[in-house]
């Protein structure tokens, strides 16, 4: 009788474990989609199979992302990965699809990534990442016909191993924010079609090697407010074409990396707030300095030696200015600066090596000057850091 009893208390155990309330599936609808739409799109397609709730509820995720690292056949043959996105999107049912990021390999059919644009455009996708990742040096076009028209995307991400060729009728009404990280343009009018379609345009960062597709890299939106270029080639351009920028509404600029380049141009920026110049060397035509007098803020990092002067220009609006004293002519920069500079209130001097010495440097060096330091004897807070 105690065994029986023993069996049928285990027996009532097994069973309340069985028929214990499911906690997870009786969440919010909304915040299980949050939480499928952090994990890649097929493990939350896997999750179909847990109960009847969790059948379709993958299809209205706001969000999608697919990785071809995730189907092991992808490396065999890559339509084994377009035809599992092309179905997953065909089946997705969401109202809008708020985010769409798919990396494939370079060697994609185009067309098979023209079919995925257009469906997140009909879907009327506000946020779309490509990394086309490079295999054997391969590819990918983008067909550029589909972006002759589109009001609903807001932000672009762009990413290695593709290849940008736009006629005139480029048209994202909507786009405010594109990140082109190594992507190839065929010529300078890719470039000029592309941004010039782009009227909503506020935030553009670029990271390219110089002179590996255009020689000319000419930036003209007039809404743009946020611009960083970052140029990885570290052996510079040889001394061939280089940068325009023409930007009016621009507030903030980061400039990196740019080195042996024949030209370096930027319009007036009269709203510019914020400035940073790093890494910037052997320039035969440039106006940096005076096309940031307007700065509130300013780190620089370049060689003193290639500065002329302001021409006249003052800099009415600096209070931070951010020198690095990594080389022995610093001080010719913080001069034309300080000179240039009536309102400015913090100065902030890195150094990457020598800290010691240079700061030696910068104490016998004033001596010559020092009457003239003495009328920015005002500046309330000189900041000394090292790195």
């Amino acid at each position: 009788m105690e065994q029986k009893l023993k069996t049928d208390g285990l027996g009532l155990s097994n069973r309340n474990a069985i028929n214990k309330e499911d906690r997870i599936s009786d969440l919010p609808e909304a915040l299980l989609l949050h939480i499928l739409s952090s994990l890649p799109t097929e493990k939350a397609i896997a999750t179909s199979v847990l109960s009847k709730r969790w059948r379709s509820l993958w299809k209205m995720m706001p969000k999608l992302k697919f990785d071809y690292k995730f189907h092991p056949l992808a490396d065999m043959d890559a339509h084994v990965f377009s035809e599992n996105v092309y179905r997953s999107l065909s089946l997705h049912k969401a109202p809008v699809l708020e985010s769409l990021h798919l990396t494939f390999e370079g060697r994609t059919d185009c067309m098979d990534v023209g079919i995925w644009i257009a469906t997140a455009f009909t879907r009327r996708v506000r946020k779309l990442v490509l990394v086309s990742v490079y295999h054997e040096e391969q590819i990918v076009i983008l067909p550029s016909v589909l972006f002759s028209y589109n009001d609903t995307l807001e932000i672009l991400k762009l990413k290695y191993a593709i290849d940008l060729e736009f006629p005139p009728r480029v048209c994202l009404k909507s786009l405010r924010k594109l990140y082109l990280y190594e992507v190839q343009f065929k010529d300078e009018e890719s470039v000029s079609n592309f941004l010039c379609g782009c009227p909503s345009l506020e935030d553009l960062v670029v990271h390219r090697y110089s002179n590996a597709d255009v020689e000319n890299f000419t930036i003209v939106v007039p809404s743009l407010q946020r611009l960083t270029i970052k140029d990885l080639n570290q052996e510079g351009g040889n001394g061939d074409g280089g940068y325009v920028i023409n930007a009016p509404a621009l507030k903030y600029l980061d400039i990196n990396g740019f080195k042996e380049l024949e030209f370096f141009s930027i319009e007036e920026a009269p709203e510019l707030v914020e400035a940073k110049i790093s890494d910037v060397s052997d320039i035969a035509n440039e106006n940096i300095l005076v096309s940031l007098t307007s700065a509130k803020r300013l780190s620089l990092h370049l060689s003193p030696l290639e500065i002329d002067g302001l021409n006249g220009k003052i800099f009415d609006q600096l209070v931070y200015l951010e020198l690095r004293t990594h080389e022995t002519e610093w001080w010719n920069l913080l001069s034309i600066m300080l000179d240039s500079s009536p309102k400015l209130q913090i100065l902030k001097l890195t150094d990457v090596s020598n800290f010691t010495s240079q700061l030696r440097f910068l104490f016998v060096s004033a001596a010559p000057l020092f009457g003239t330091l003495l009328i920015y004897i005002y500046i309330n807070s000189i900041v000394l850091s090292y790195i």
